[in-house]
């Protein structure tokens, strides 16, 4: 009894080390390489508070454009260097990269819930409200959402939560879309028919059983759309219309950064280059999940 009952309690274990072997096997180098930066931003998130040197606003004139290793004249103290107010780099680099980061994502999940949310109720109600849904995600995905972010931003002055609001408005229409699809598709199996016949409440059939077989494809998305709106952020708070002193962000950064692009090229290297690492090792992230997880692409 015992010798059973030690097999039945090997076996879930077993099936957890097979998925994640099944999961990254052959995996390219290149998504190894995205994992690791991946995982360095996200300590870098959650960690950041603790792991500064200085004060991210705290100045030092004296020490104002210091250059950073391995350029002739850096100080150890500040490895990265300085800005023009002479305060640290590494420490605004990292507090810029936990900002960045923290409001990509939170735009990207009220965009996913947001579409997510609005494609079950296209799908579950068809008629009139499927069309109004459907023609309002073809005129959000007609918009140049960056020029009237841009326009709602300068009439409206620096807001932080019209600032998030515009980001978790930047690309639900891609959830809705996605998600309407596949709840059409998903009704018409047999187990979602069965459990309607059963007496299943719409909600309880969709929390369940729907949206458990449809969220490989929408977080698969959401690695898509994430280093998206990493970039719709930077770029607004590059143009002076996103985070402002005396917070900081990585397009807050490279804004201020072009001023000295001959003089203390750093400035604006040092995060334009945090930027292309992790919107790239993001992309090739999601690009590897849609490949595993789609079957029309798979061999």
């Amino acid at each position: 009894m015992s010798a059973v009952s030690d097999t039945a309690a090997a076996v879930p274990r077993r099936t957890k080390t097979d998925r994640i072997r099944r999961l990254t096997t052959g995996m390219p180098v290149s998504v190894r390489l995205s994992l690791v930066v991946l995982v360095i931003m996200a300590l870098v998130t959650v960690f950041a508070r603790w792991l500064i040197p200085f004060e991210f606003d705290q100045m030092d004139l004296r020490a104002r454009l210091a250059p950073p290793f391995p350029l002739e004249g850096f100080d150890w103290t500040h490895p990265l260097g300085t800005d023009k107010l002479g305060r640290d780099v590494l420490s605004r680099l990292m507090i810029a990269t936990q900002t960045s980061i923290l409001l990509a994502l939170l735009g990207t999940l009220i965009g996913a819930v947001l579409g997510t949310l609005l494609g079950f109720v296209a799908a579950h109600f068809r008629g009139w409200v499927d069309e109004a849904i459907s023609t309002l995600v073809d005129f959000q995905a007609a918009m140049p959402w960056f020029i009237i972010a841009l326009a709602i931003l300068a009439f409206m002055g620096n807001s932080m939560l019209v600032f998030l609001l515009l980001m978790g408005l930047y690309g639900w229409e891609r959830y809705a879309r996605i998600t309407r699809g596949l709840v059409f598709a998903a009704r018409e199996q047999g187990y979602a028919r069965a459990v309607e016949a059963l007496g299943g409440r719409p909600a309880v059939i969709y929390r369940r059983h729907v949206l458990p077989n449809i969220m490989s494809p929408l977080i698969v998305q959401l690695t898509i759309n994430f280093p998206e709106t990493i970039l719709f952020e930077t770029s607004l708070s590059f143009l002076g219309l996103g985070i402002r002193p005396p917070m900081t962000s990585l397009g807050q950064m490279l804004g201020e950064g072009r001023d000295y692009l001959v003089t203390a090229w750093w400035l604006a290297v040092i995060p334009g280059t945090i930027i292309f690492l992790t919107t790239l090792s993001m992309s090739i992230f999601g690009d590897w999940l849609r490949t595993r997880f789609d079957p029309s692409l798979q061999d």
